[in-house]
């Protein structure tokens, strides 16, 4: 077996908001692997429908019918508290429901076999790694074990701790998460390798389904990949630009027929994929018009949308993008003149007027469409997932990831100041400290609070964990000195430790349930959980494979049986029998559609054999 594990290479996935992607080293060349309806890309969604799981193409041709038990948007949920202001105003968009777990996390809730289930994002997302997973051992014919996942560059510890946990969910080894800007820089400096002389900088515009992300590298000769800024917004996206079509139309609605439908699930659901579908013309063509029968009470919607309208909606969010862009030249000390590639990935940077805002923004150049938007994440990820295998191949050893830190770290100080240990666009793996004093005589505990953000008040950023060390040396005010060491991982994960310098006395944060991170047992339960679900999958396609072969045998001895009508091979009697089987397995199919696998092999068994006179 452990000979099996090591022939299966490690495969790249990008984890996206709407799709995700998985790549493979193979036959001497990355693969982006089609799923098994032909597709390079999977959307990201989750279905539960009556006793059946689907996952990817077959979920998401169910939301606009069973909007509520369709997940979707499982990224914007991962590694957030409930409390989260950008969760709360999610909630009001999505058509499932999300409840409060404990400690602030946020829980949806479906029903699923005539019982309420709860999921964490990590579970959700488990179940898309799943799937991805399932697809390359399909296409390798090997068990897969080891990947390279992708995050957005701008996500914090939190939510890379979260991503990991919901590979381990997916009995996948994470052996690396990287940035999806570095990835898809990876893919086209592999790509254009003959055409880079010396060194060059590559801007990557990543603007997906549900993150925006940009990154300023610099690209070396013989494939050094060093990122010098990043910046974003983990919650701009394709789905913001659906979100305001979605509400311009539900406006035009209620402005025309004095009717409000936003309370009507199942009709924003069918809006919502209509809306995507318009966009997606939109790129393409100048108009287009969403035509929707008994949209809400029996009410047919027909509305022409321009480009020009979809550009009015959303230039708010375009502009941000910008801004965005401006922060990451900044922090890169960099002119937009001295940027050489500006690369577009992501499915949103096909949208015109983001093209032309960039264009417009760099005097005019020409930007870069030399990798596949929806591909370049996954191929860079399969790229050092090949590189970081023992049987990886060799043409990726010389490859190297220098990668920094999207956001600043540091702890608060008395009148919620907040102290970088690290700052932001650090490169990483890095290990920085810095020293701090008691605030008061004789004190005897401390509590440290690790954050990470940009604002000068800790409160205002985002805690990632907090610990109390006990068990200081009794001494005025200033006397005792700590140092806190801030350490992080090539994965972009943070440790902290903190240590009395007069005896030597260390605690360590731990990222622990109650700031992010699930714990050992947690992941152990959803790991037996989703096995436990894959079996009950495996065992629905049985049932429907059982069934299925049942009603084509019943078929096939019903036109048997007409041919025989007056040709007289077969006895009366025997006729007779076979006609009573044939009505009477008709009858009992029709009642027991949910019969066990035994029984419709064993109906069918009999049916045939009843029928052998026929055959």
């Amino acid at each position: 077996m452990e000979g099996k594990m090591k022939e299966a290479p490690a495969i790249g996935i990008d984890l996206g908001t709407t799709y995700s992607c998985v790549a493979v080293w193979n036959r001497n060349r990355i693969e982006i692997i089609p799923n098994d309806q032909g597709n390079r890309t999977t959307p990201s969604c989750v279905a539960f429908v009556d006793a059946e799981r689907l996952i990817g193409d077959g979920a998401k041709n169910q939301v606009a019918m069973r909007p509520a038990s369709t997940i979707f948007d499982a990224k914007r949920l991962i590694g957030r508290k409930f409390s989260d202001v950008k969760v709360q105003a999610d909630m009001k968009l999505w058509p499932f429901k999300v409840i409060e777990g404990p400690d602030d996390t946020p829980k949806i809730v479906v029903t699923y076999k005539g019982e309420e289930k709860e999921f964490l994002a990590e579970e959700i997302s488990s179940m898309i790694l799943g799937k991805m997973k399932e697809i390359a051992e399909a296409y390798l014919g090997k068990v897969v074990k080891n990947a390279v996942i992708t995050v957005p560059a701008y996500f914090n510890d939190s939510q890379r701790q979260a991503t990991k946990d919901a590979g381990l969910i997916a009995g996948l080894n994470v052996i690396r998460m990287i940035n999806e800007p570095t990835a898809a820089a990876i893919a086209y400096g592999l790509d254009n390798k003959s055409d880079i002389n010396g060194k060059i900088n590559v801007l990557i515009f990543d603007l997906g389904g549900g993150t925006f992300d940009v990154s300023l590298s610099t690209i070396e000769e013989g494939g050094i990949f060093e990122v010098k800024a990043v910046s974003g917004d983990t919650h701009l996206g394709g789905e913001d630009f659906d979100s305001r079509m979605v509400n311009h139309c539900v406006y035009e609605f209620n402005r025309k027929w004095k009717k409000d439908l936003s309370g009507n699930q199942r009709a924003l659901g069918r809006l919502r994929s209509a809306c995507e579908k318009a966009k997606r013309i939109l790129s393409s063509t100048t108009q287009t018009s969403i035509e929707l029968d008994c949209l809400h009470e029996g009410i047919d919607f027909s509305m022409r949308f321009t480009r020009a309208k979809f550009e009015e909606l959303n230039m708010s969010l375009f502009d941000e993008c910008i801004k965005t862009l401006e922060t990451c030249l900044s922090d890169a000390k960099m002119e937009k003149s001295w940027v050489d590639e500006i690369i577009l990935v992501g499915g949103s940077t096909r949208i015109p007027k983001v093209q032309n805002m960039l264009r417009e923004f760099f005097d005019w150049k020409e930007l870069s469409k030399s990798v596949n938007p929806d591909e370049a994440v996954a191929y860079g990820a399969a790229v050092m997932a090949s590189k970081l295998s023992d049987d990886g191949d060799k043409s990726f050893q010389d490859v190297m990831l220098l990668d920094v830190t999207p956001l600043s770290l540091g702890v608060d100080l008395k009148g919620d100041e907040f102290s970088v240990v690290i700052p932001r666009n650090t490169r990483i793996p890095t290990k920085q400290e810095k020293e701090y004093v008691t605030t008061i005589d004789n004190q005897a505990s401390t509590m440290i609070k690790v954050y990470q953000g940009e604002r000068t008040r800790a409160s205002q950023n985002h805690l990632l964990g907090e610990f109390r060390f006990s068990g200081i040396p009794l001494a005025p005010k200033g006397g005792i000195r700590f140092r806190d060491s801030f350490e992080i991982d090539e994965n972009g994960i943070l440790t902290v430790t903190s240590k009395i310098i007069s005896t030597g006395k260390t605690e360590k944060l731990t990222i622990s349930k109650a700031n992010g991170r699930l714990s050992k047992e947690a992941i152990e339960k959803m790991v037996k959980d989703a096995d436990k679900y894959k079996l009950e999958d495996q065992e629905f396609k049985k049932k429907v494979d059982a069934y299925n072969a049942l009603e084509d045998c019943l078929y096939n001895m019903k036109i048997k049986f007409k041919e025989q009508d007056g040709k007289k091979k077969v006895p009366i009697s025997s006729l007779k029998k076979i006609e009573k089987a044939i009505a009477d397995t008709t009858k009992w199919l029709e009642e027991n559609q949910g019969a066990p696998v035994v029984e419709l092999k064993a109906k069918k068994v009999f049916l045939e054999f009843v029928c052998k006179p026929l055959i």
